[in-house]
């Protein structure tokens, strides 16, 4: 038997493993000059195991299906929850051991052709596992082209043909295909780019699949999983039904009834969140995703960022009455008239094309921001400027270095380990697949935009616009994000570039920010995905069909979904005509839409030019800009100092304008419980943290998940919303948070202010 000894990639020692030559292994010489790669990666592949299997199929799709149902379910609520695919990583290990052994190994022939397949191929492998994990991911990357279709249902109140929202949902995801195929051979098979997030991956993978045994009084991951999902299932009853006003409470609320300004501090969902809390997963997790998955230093960077904007920024903003904050809530995503009273856009919309009127915008008023609003914009714009200057600065030579080396690879065409393997034992899929798929859906994009009578507003040339943009970003992005897993957004790019270009166009500008945005980052997540399955080494063309796959059927039921949910929910996204305590208040698409009035209806020229209010606040971009450049250069003088090696300039700027849509006790709850674990737990009980953390994040996602669905098909959707008792509202019984305290200004259900 050739049994053979490789680096492990735990220890970095010397350790045998049971790579057999017999059964087909290949071993080489680990030759990749990434020291991090080396030593997590395997220089191993065996083209006899399985990957696309009838197990991987079955598996991968039942997951893609219900983590798109979840995810789109729980967007359009108060505190959403986004599931991810480690959820599916982990329990997809004992489905796929149990079909092992319970399908039957019979030949399944197609008939009139040559081709069969076996229901069971042996033992459930890694591959299969990677797989169903790439279904799964389509599954959780949510669909950005939804909240289109939300605000012109929702929102603007008009109709949109549900083949031009089927075919949007579909192209701007499919559009990433192109690029991913156009820059793979740079972004993937050069070993330079190596895609620090995927090592993370790969140790999971392997270290799931190795033999555990259980320990006496002890449980294994699986058992830990289940006992924690049962939990989080049974207990999440209690805040999704019975008692839902655990989710935020507001102590300051409770002690000062009658005061505006206690209730602004105070308020955990429409004010600064002062002494709030909530005994709730989805409150931790709803908008920020799992604390339990993300670094301590991140969560240090952010929370500080938070206390600085949330804490002294903001207050300090509004009792100085800046930007006439006074007039306005303190914490509010609408846009308001110069009265103090939400803006009424239909006032300035013309009926018939769906468009601008600007001179009944002149005689009626600008539009205004509260106080929060203004300033997420100006860290939106100081956010990308800061990315680019950070990594420039701390990555900028790395970067440019191995950039430098992969071109001198291709030209010389020298091959790594991981290359080598996957070129001797599978065919790659061919270009041209990638340049047919991008063909045909940049025509089906201009055919969904031009076409239904022009309800999306976008030009043919705006698509094209939008497709040189996302080609031109795409490579410079990815080669960040390839070698430092940090990449700055184009979002406030694209919006703000179309928007001088074609102002007063709502429909355009969403859809152009989305297909220029979203097919960037989709391309993005493909070419991650490639990586992962260059390191796991799975057959190219079988990851490409279950990419295009999940992608389409991903977009398929987010788009089914949130149809469905937008028709059955009377009033839906409107909080005024809601039931007291609705959960379907639809946070992040509110604040979609009052973006597509800023940018695409009044545009930026009315708003950030010579023509509106916040002209001042483009001086963020010079901001962010200027920002990374001294605490650079003091962790260059001071490097042995450990607090400037940590200070994350971008991060603290994301945490300054942290509110909106995620409100302060998301922030309050996600730091609180992430620092708990994730710094005190870590230290002091490492070897627990890092046999449970990720497995209880993934526990509490799908337990709260599943309830959470359960109780709407079960009690919600037969009219049957809670219990009527002081508990039964999902609110912080913060009323007067939303009030302004000009004394001019009144609002019906304020009190007067002297």
């Amino acid at each position: 038997m050739g049994e053979v000894s490789v680096l492990s990639p735990l220890s970095g020692h010397q350790q045998e493993s049971n790579f057999d030559s017999d059964q087909g292994w290949q071993v080489e010489e680990n030759d990749h000059p990434i020291e991090e790669v080396r030593l997590t990666v395997d220089p191993t592949d065996n083209p006899n195991i399985p990957a696309l299997t009838f197990r991987t199929w079955l598996i991968g799709v039942i997951s893609c299906v219900l983590l798109s149902f979840a995810n789109m379910f729980f967007a359009y609520r108060t505190n959403q929850l986004s599931i991810g695919s480690v959820c599916i990583q982990i329990i997809a290990l004992p489905i796929g051991r149990f079909l092992a052994t319970a399908l039957p190994k019979k030949e399944i022939k197609f008939p009139f052709t040559n081709w069969s397949f076996s229901l069971n191929p042996g033992p459930f492998s890694m591959k299969e596992h990677c797989l169903i994990t790439i279904f799964a991911s389509a599954g959780a990357g949510g669909l950005y082209a939804i909240h289109i279709v939300t605000i012109v249902k929702a929102f603007y109140h008009r109709n949109i043909h549900p083949l031009a929202a089927f075919l949007l949902a579909q192209t701007t995801q499919l559009l990433g295909f192109g690029w991913a195929g156009i820059y793979r051979k740079y972004l993937v098979e050069s070993p330079y780019m190596w895609w620090p997030a995927n090592l993370v991956q790969v140790s999971l993978f392997k270290a799931l699949h190795l033999e555990e045994k259980r320990k006496k009084g002890a449980m294994t991951r699986f058992q830990f999983f289940i006992v924690v999902f049962i939990t989080s299932f049974a207990y999440y009853s209690i805040p999704g039904f019975i008692f839902p006003a655990i989710s935020t409470i507001s102590i300051l609320c409770l002690i000062f009834k009658k005061s505006i300004i206690w209730q602004q501090i105070g308020s955990g969902l429409k004010g600064l969140g002062l002494g709030s809390f909530g005994i709730d997963w989805s409150t931790v997790a709803g908008f920020l995703g799992s604390p339990l998955a993300t670094p301590a230093s991140a969560i240090f960077n952010i929370m500080f960022g938070f206390l600085i904007g949330v804490y002294v920024i903001i207050p300090t903003g509004y009792w100085t009455n800046t930007y006439n904050a006074k007039r306005f809530p303190m914490v509010s995503s609408h846009v308001f008239d110069y009265t103090g009273h939400s803006y009424n856009t239909t006032r300035i919309i013309n009926d018939k094309t769906f468009t601008l009127n600007p001179e009944e915008e002149e005689s009626y008023s600008k539009i205004n921001l509260s106080i929060t609003f203004t300033l997420l914009y100006g860290t939106s714009f100081a956010t990308l400027t800061a990315s680019i200057m950070h990594v420039a600065l701390h990555h900028g030579k790395t970067i440019w270095k191995m950039w430098k080396e992969t071109k001198e690879y291709s030209k010389a065409k020298i091959e790594d380990v991981h290359t080598r393997l996957m070129k001797r034992n599978y065919a790659p899929v061919p270009q041209y697949w990638f340049y047919v798929l991008l063909v045909l859906v940049i025509g089906l994009s201009i055919f969904t935009c031009e076409g239904f009578d022009r309800q999306l507003q976008l030009p043919w040339w705006g698509v094209l616009f939008a497709c040189i943009l996302a080609l031109l970003f795409t490579l410079p992005i990815g080669v960040i994000l390839a070698t430092t897993n940090m990449a700055p957004g184009l979002n406030v790019l694209t919006e703000y570039i179309f928007g001088l270009i074609l102002p007063g166009n709502p429909m355009a500008n969403v859809t152009f920010k989305t297909y220029g945005t979203i097919s960037m980052s989709q391309a993005l997540t493909l070419l991650s995905d490639l990586n992962l399955g260059h390191y796991m080494k799975i057959p190219p063309k079988s990851m490409f069909i279950v990419q295009l796959t999940g992608t389409m059927i991903a977009s398929s039921i987010y788009f089914g979904t949130a149809w469905f949910l937008l028709d059955t929910v009377k009033y839906i996204c409107d909080p005024k005509n809601l039931p007291e305590g609705s959960p379907w208040t639809c946070p992040n698409d509110d604040v979609f839409y009052n973006a597509s009035i800023i940018w695409g209806l009044v545009g930026p020229t009315r708003m950030f030019g010579k023509l509106g209010h916040y002209s001042a606040l483009n001086f963020f971009f010079l901001i962010g800009l200027l920002l990374p450049i001294p605490f650079w250069y003091l962790s260059k003088v001071f490097p042995r100092n450990k607090l400037l090696r940590y200070i994350h300039i971008p991060l603290i700027i994301v945490g300054i304008g942290a509110l909106l849509p995620t409100h302060s006790v998301n922030y309050i709850m996600w730091g609180s419980v992430g620092i708990f674990f994730n710094h005190f737990i870590y230290k002091r009980y490492k070897e627990w943290w890092a046999r449970h953390t990720y497995v209880m994040s993934a526990a509490l996602d799908a337990g709260v998940a599943f309830m959470g669905i359960f109780i709407f098909f079960a009690l919600q959707f037969n009219n049957i919303s809670g219990i009527d008792w002081w508990g039964g509202v999902a609110d912080d019984y913060c009323p007067l948070a939303s009030c302004p305290t000009a004394p001019e200004v009144v609002i019906e259900g304020c009190p007067a202010v002297n």
